[in-house]
């Protein structure tokens, strides 16, 4: 059985933010921390300016990777939003997750609360994750 993600209260929070900054666009991060943990944020710019894709700047990410290093943190989840959908993976989502031991979560601004869905991706399949806040 998998864990829960921990994410910090500040990670999440930021990552809110991030997501409702970026309306009417998919906002897109990378999460990093230690021992399994969420602590530090990386916001990523979207480089398809969409209110339904997003996708990042491969030198941008190997930038944050370099950084992530540095802090002795390791990737543990990527996050992206959906402006107008559910917090569920599109098939495009699925088709693009290329880490199969990080947590995808997904920041819907859809419904009259920002809710947030955590999954692992695995080939075609989203697999519901939970998440604790700390």
């Amino acid at each position: 059985m998998e864990t829960a993600l921990p994410i910090s209260k500040a990670v999440w929070r930021e990552m809110l933010n991030h997501c409702l900054a970026e309306q009417p666009f998919e906002a897109c991060g990378l999460l990093s921390g230690k021992y399994g943990r969420a602590e530090t944020l990386w916001k990523m710019a979207n480089v398809d300016r969409s209110p339904d894709s997003f996708a990042m700047d491969s030198r941008q990410i190997q930038q944050v990777f370099h950084l992530i290093s540095k802090r002795g943190e390791q990737l543990v989840g990527i996050y992206h939003s959906h402006p107008t959908a559910p917090p569920y993976p599109s098939m495009e989502d699925i088709e693009y997750a290329s880490y199969t031991n990080v947590a995808y979560l997904i920041m819907s601004l859809a419904g009259t609360q920002p809710a947030l869905r955590c999954f692992k991706i695995r080939g075609i399949h989203a697999i519901p994750q939970r998440f604790v806040l700390f």
